[in-house]
């Protein structure tokens, strides 16, 4: 027996339960999730189908028909795409084919960032360097670049990996993650926090003045093609989002690629050797306006005696482009897909009404889930309450790829940690285990993932912990993201813990603690 497992069960025999828990229905729940799973036939389609899915895109919309057709077989009513907005244009790639012609052919890994624009045709040309870091750097490269593929950014030193790619979490690890200190949420002047800084509003606002003026300074300046290679990884993974913009007037920047860095640490080896080099590319995207508002997906499951209050859960249902979305976020899609699956399955009797919600604009900045809470709930910068603000019991919302839940945080709400350590017990086993984030700070900015949206106007809202897995080394955000890398048996424990948590909430006598309500704030652009 490891030290945590007998850590928890010294506490089952001296800790007084604080909640009453049916484990006939857990052991419901567990039976049809994990022996009668269509999890990942819901994984399908929004990858293999309908990836990608970048808000407002065909895959998108298809995506939420399928959804809502899917909902409604299971017998969920009010089944709907919610419309919220305004969004802007949305894009997508229709083609791209990269290659190095000389010193040598080589066909290039990547792929080009949203919101940038196609190349009108297969076109060639030379690469030259050209770094920005600054405003001031713009001026070094004025009436030098017409016609050039302009690579942007210094060459990348890669490093050997020596861990492996993907990997759970130890026992030792969720022990510190419960007993962590309250001190490493301090936040010092300019908002610094922990390890890592975090940017201010002001940082970010400079920060994208600088691509604005780039983008429009690239453009003016006649540039073939910007090349860069991604935010992380190597090894023909690309991680990589958007160069342009949803908002139509803002500058369009040139085609803007990313490749794997060691194609373009090659191609800038070459240039910095003075060795003549031709690059070719044929780009093909378009700009979609044709509907510049968005749209949520909701379908309940009406309750009994209860059926004003209510249960939500949840995902985003957009994704980026260089693959298909599956761990960010099909997978938590389709987790709850099943989850509410599962509960129509079993025809299990709840009080409070259960509502499935699947958002839209969450890589663009939490946009949909923003949107729903200051509809339906509060608005922040008021706080004038909405119809449901009083009615909400909880949200809970899986974003974090395809990890098995190995608990739930209670984001700084300490008076939940007895209720969710009850729930728990029952997937001890399957390795949901640990409660998390007692002493968290409040929602500063809704930022991350959604459920900071319903935290930010102080509702109850949680985000389960996972297992990692590779989502930081191999899909989040990356040409990699697919079907293949989804672990069928994770979001399979998933699907049975999510749909336990709803039943639990839509059962309880009472409903969730709540935090005190918070003071109005105004609502900052969310960082992504």
């Amino acid at each position: 027996m490891t030290r945590f497992a007998a850590l928890l069960v010294f506490c089952s025999f001296t800790a007084t339960a604080a909640e009453d828990v049916d484990l006939s229905v857990a052991n419901r729940i567990r039976t049809e999730a994990l022996q009668n799973s269509q999890v990942m036939d819901h994984l399908f389609y929004l990858t293999d189908v309908y990836g990608p899915r970048l808000t407002n895109s065909p895959g998108h919309r298809a995506a939420a028909e399928f959804v809502v057709k899917r909902l409604q077989e299971y017998g969920l009513q009010n089944v709907k795409l919610e419309k919220w907005g305004p969004f802007g244009q949305s894009w997508r790639l229709t083609h791209f084919s990269a290659s190095l012609l000389e010193p040598q052919y080589m066909p290039l890994i990547g792929f080009p960032l949203a919101w940038t624009p196609g190349t009108n045709g297969n076109v060639t040309g030379e690469p030259v360097l050209a770094i920005i870091h600054s405003e001031a750097d713009l001026d070094k490269y004025k009436g030098k670049l017409k016609g050039k593929i302009v690579l942007t950014m210094e060459p990348k030193q890669i490093e050997m990996i020596t861990q492996p790619l993907a990997r759970r979490l130890t026992d030792q690890e969720l022990l510190d993650r419960q007993n962590s200190d309250p001190a490493r949420f301090f936040r010092g002047p300019g908002g610094r926090g922990g390890n890592f800084a975090i940017p201010t509003p002001a940082e970010r606002e400079a920060a994208a003045k600088l691509r604005a003026k780039t983008n429009q300074f690239f453009k003016d300046e006649g540039v073939l093609v910007v090349l860069q290679y991604g935010t992380n990884g190597d090894g023909g993974t690309v991680f990589a989002t958007s160069a342009g913009s949803r908002n139509p007037k803002d500058p369009v920047p040139p085609p803007t690629v990313a490749v794997t860095p060691e194609h373009y640490n090659r191609i800038a080896r070459l240039v910095q050797h003075n060795i003549p080099v031709k690059l070719e590319f044929d780009i093909r995207t378009e700009f979609l306006n044709d509907s510049p508002d968005s749209f949520n997906v909701v379908g309940e499951i009406p309750g009994t005696t209860k059926k004003d209050e209510l249960v939500m859960l949840g995902g985003h249902l957009d994704s980026w482009h260089g693959a298909t979305g599956a761990t960010d976020n099909a997978t938590g899609c389709s987790v709850a897909i099943e989850a509410v699956r599962i509960l129509e399955a079993l025809k299990l009797p709840m009080a409070r009404t259960v509502r499935i919600a699947l958002w839209g604009g969450e890589e663009e900045g939490l946009l949909g889930s923003i949107a729903y809470v200051q509809e339906h709930f509060a608005r922040r910068d008021t706080m004038q309450l909405g119809p449901e603000y009083n009615k909400l019991s909880a949200y809970y919302n899986d974003d974090t790829g395809t990890g098995k839940f190995r608990g739930i945080s209670a984001g700084g709400n300490d008076m939940v940690v007895p209720i969710f350590e009850e729930w728990l017990k029952p997937f001890h086993d399957l390795g949901a285990i640990a409660v998390v984030g007692a002493t968290a700070p409040p929602t500063r900015q809704p930022g991350g993932t959604d459920h900071t949206s319903f935290t930010w106007i102080g509702l109850p809202g949680f985000g389960f912990l996972q297992d990692p897995m590779e989502y930081g080394t191999r899909t989040h955000h990356s040409n990699m993201d697919f079907y293949d890398r989804v672990q069928p048996g994770d979001v399979m424990q998933a699907s049975a813990v999510m749909a336990w948590f709803v039943y639990n909430t839509a059962t309880r006598p009472e409903m969730m603690p709540r935090l005190p309500m918070p003071k109005p704030a105004k609502l900052e652009t969310a960082s992504r």
